[in-house]
């Protein structure tokens, strides 16, 4: 049996995906100028599957999910700001202070092109159509989750525990024995299906649940 991680699973698994799940789930997709904002690359691998535009600026880069809830909260204050680049022991790649937040830019090679793109993308966001992925990670507490609650915009809380006292949050299967979830970018078979599959966000996206 192939590990996950190993080039020949993730080079099969691509080709499936390429070749049958995502021309499969943009011709179900209705909506097409959808924006999502997620505290990981989890929106923004799905956004590319999808063939769609960035429409958002979270792309290639984390944060943690009390940054996230905060960022959402008074997205319009956060998006006036400007991004200093800060440093960390030990961390290799930029890491941008937005207000008193941090911007995890870990698929960037320097700050300028991220705080760039970090800009050009801010300005596209739909709000009118606008969707909201926090990943679960890094110890998130009850109170970050009750607060994403209530949040006033579409949204879904992608976590490896059975919360069924809150709405917004979808169970994915796969990691029982992790304390969070970890990447949901991984393949889950080398069908081509990855484990943010489990989640109908194509459904989701065309306001069908």
């Amino acid at each position: 049996m192939f590990n996950r991680t190993s080039k020949v699973y993730r080079a099969i698994g691509r080709i499936n995906r390429k070749t049958f799940i995502n021309p499969i789930n943009r011709k179900k997709l209705k909506n097409h100028d959808f924006s999502i904002i997620s505290n990981n690359c989890t929106g923004s691998l799905i956004t590319h599957d999808l063939g769609k535009r960035f429409l958002t600026p979270t792309v290639n880069l984390f944060l943690s999910t009390r940054d996230f809830i905060k960022f959402i909260e008074n997205i319009d204050f956060y998006l006036q700001q400007k991004i200093e680049e800060i440093f960390k022991e030990g961390i290799n790649y930029p890491i941008g202070k937005l207000g008193d937040i941090e911007l995890h830019f870990m698929h960037f090679e320097t700050i300028i092109e991220a705080k760039e793109k970090w800009y050009e993308r801010s300005k596209r966001i739909n709000y009118e159509n606008l969707y909201i992925i926090m990943v679960d990670g890094d110890g998130c507490s009850d109170e970050i989750i009750q607060r994403f609650e209530k949040l006033p915009f579409k949204k879904v809380f992608l976590t490896n525990k059975n919360y069924k006292q809150y709405n917004s949050s979808f169970y994915i299967k796969g990691f029982e024995k992790k304390p969070n979830i970890t990447d949901l970018s991984l393949y889950k078979n080398i069908f081509g299906q990855k484990f943010y599959d489990n989640f109908d966000y194509v459904k989701w996206l065309n306001n069908e649940m």
